[in-house]
């Protein structure tokens, strides 16, 4: 089979193409033949070795997927074969084939198209987590989303709109912004950190109750500054490239939480609730009302160019590949 393998950890530009052996399952694992796989921007850090997350050389990218089961393992149980899956892995999806615990599949209604499905299971499984496990958001809310057009950022939006909150979307250009207010925004913001704080109580009128934080850097402060009595700060990520230092006074004084959201973790430590979170974002979809937005589909000869939108932070929604 062809693989888009990493070899070495000296980032994306170094990754190859290469044909491997088809995988064999192992007790409890099912062969799935991918269709798409979806990229996350942890993918850019894992394959140069930055990443928390560090699997063993050499390894294909690619954390989620969808694609049909071809083969079985002993032992394999909840999905058949033929069965159409979404497939978290954590690495690994960016070749034709994969084996993998069966317990990480989860079948894919008829009305989800590959598109939509194939990134749903990380960006919108870690937003949900995030919004409906952690900060326990309520209607009427208002919602701050820092990195409003990435593929969490977007996911954020959607499902904080779909869950009654006001959502102010926040992004570095009215571009996204646009995508942003298509996908349920209320209120846009193109962001600075010398402004950030004043303006997210301006458009609350000084309400804001949660933050979804998955660019950090310099936006952190200002952004928690601006939460109003008991907010509620997620820290999701850090796309901007610098890990904040918060002041433990600004939580002592409006009582704040500052939340992390470790979607991974959660997933192993509590799979029946992240299974009913899988079921719940699917059966959204396939109701027409979550679009689970793509930014573009990738062969994967073009992977350089997939992974530069990335790198870049120039997605807006999924970037898929084909391989």
């Amino acid at each position: 089979m062809r693989a888009l393998l990493c070899t070495r950890l000296d980032g994306p530009e170094h990754l190859e193409i290469v044909e491997i052996p088809d995988p064999v399952p192992g007790p409890g694992q099912a062969v799935v033949r991918i269709r798409l796989a979806a990229l996350n921007f942890f993918d850019t850090l894992i394959v140069a070795g930055s990443y928390q997350v560090k699997p063993p050389l050499p390894f294909s990218p690619g954390g989620e997927g969808i694609g049909v089961v071809e083969a079985l393992g002993e032992g394999a149980s909840g999905v058949a074969v033929g069965d159409r899956v979404i497939v978290h892995a954590g690495h690994g999806c960016c070749a034709e084939l994969i084996a993998v615990d069966a317990g990480k599949l989860t079948a894919v209604p008829k009305a989800v198209p590959d598109a939509q499905a194939a990134g749903l299971t990380i960006t919108y499984g870690t937003s949900l987590h995030a919004l409906a496990n952690r900060a326990r958001i309520q209607p009427g809310e208002w919602l701050a989303v820092l990195g409003a057009s990435g593929g969490v950022g977007l996911a954020a939006v959607e499902l904080g709109r779909l869950m009654g909150a006001r959502v102010i979307a926040c992004a570095s250009s009215e571009e996204k912004l646009a995508v942003a207010r298509a996908h349920g925004a209320e209120a846009t913001l193109v962001y600075d950190p010398t402004t950030l704080k004043d303006e997210l109580r301006r458009i609350s009128g000084g309400s804001t109750n949660v933050v979804y934080d998955a660019v950090g850097g310099d936006y952190a402060e200002p952004a928690l500054r601006a939460l109003a009595w008991r907010g509620r700060y997620l820290v999701i990520g850090f796309a901007a490239g610098g890990i904040p230092r918060l002041p433990l006074n600004l939580m002592l004084l409006k009582e704040l939480d500052v939340q992390g959201v470790h979607w991974g973790a959660f997933l192993e430590r509590e799979p029946e609730t992240h299974r009913a979170d899988q079921r719940r974002l699917l059966a959204w979809v396939a109701e027409g009302k979550l679009t689970a937005q793509v930014h573009g589909t990738y062969s994967l000869a073009d992977f350089p160019e997939a992974f530069g939108l990335l790198t870049r932070r120039a997605a807006v929604g999924k970037v898929l590949l084909q391989p």
